[in-house]
């Protein structure tokens, strides 16, 4: 997780404070640049006092960490407006003799040209029958490529500038429409733990210690629905999103049965 100094703390709360006016003021919606889930807590801390502009968050789709900050509402405002997000597809010219890209291969490219991370949301890798970019044949790509959820102003110019990735020539182009990414969808599995607390279904999933999960929590690199969890004893909920930093995320989706000798099977989905 990446830390936010005193001054950097206090500059986002200010920030967030002036789009909140902003919108209410001129009767028009503002956002942020994409947060990240460090960054999007000092948000929760203050969305109380910012509540009367009326606000919303969103990634691209369901499966996105990095996500803008909306201030303005329909019922505020009298009007709906999309957020200023675009998806752009990065794909490799030749796929067969392309390199097996990696998420950080993308954005190590992106980032390269100069463009600020706040301008960049998340990017998911895949291959043409949709599977993540992990299962592929060793050293090629097989019809891997990228997509890279970003500021609409600056997709253009990703279209005219990335052409490689690595050592592979690659080719962009702005997706419209509804964006389906079947590799963004979990990946449905059965865990027997002693409960449904949080730290025991961490431990089970990531096949850590518990003392090791109480560090996560500790440490501050648990959040469920966006927000930092401390309390390693929460009882999961049906639907909560769980992001454990350096591990992956998951949806825990509820308890399916009982053992003979008292363990709770729970259903969670796992993303790639």
């Amino acid at each position: 997780m990446t830390e936010i100094n005193d001054k950097e703390l206090l500059q986002l709360k200010n920030r967030l404070s002036e789009l909140a006016e902003k919108s209410y003021g001129r009767g028009i919606y503002t956002y942020t640049p994409f947060l990240s889930l460090a960054q999007q807590q000092v948000f929760h801390a203050v969305k109380k006092e910012l509540s009367y502009a009326g606000y919303g968050m969103e990634g691209g789709v369901t499966a996105c960490e990095r996500k803008m900050i909306r201030f303005g509402s329909p019922e505020n405002l009298g009007y709906e407006e999309r957020y200023p997000i675009a998806a752009v597809r990065m794909s490799p010219v030749m796929p067969k003799f392309a390199d097996a890209l990696t998420h950080r291969d993308f954005l190590g490219a992106v980032m390269n040209l100069g463009i600020e991370r706040g301008l960049i949301g998340d990017i998911f890798v895949q291959t043409q029958d949709g599977e993540q970019g992990g299962r592929q044949m060793q050293g090629k790509g097989v019809g891997q490529y990228g997509v890279l959820f970003c500021q609409e102003s600056i997709a253009p110019y990703l279209v005219e500038n990335l052409r490689q990735v690595r050592h592979t020539n690659i080719v962009c182009q702005i997706l419209e429409g509804e964006i389906n990414l079947r590799s963004a969808a979990p990946e449905k599995m059965m865990l027997t733990v002693s409960s449904a607390r949080i730290d025991s279904v961490i431990a089970k999933l990531y096949h850590i210690s518990r003392s090791q999960s109480l560090a996560l929590f500790q440490a501050g690199r648990i959040f469920v629905n966006g927000i930092a969890m401390e309390n390693n004893s929460y009882s999961l909920k049906e639907e909560d999103a769980v992001t454990v930093r350096g591990y992956g995320r998951f949806v825990y989706y509820g308890l399916t049965g009982e053992t003979k000798k008292g363990k709770e099977r729970v259903s969670v989905g796992v993303f790639g």
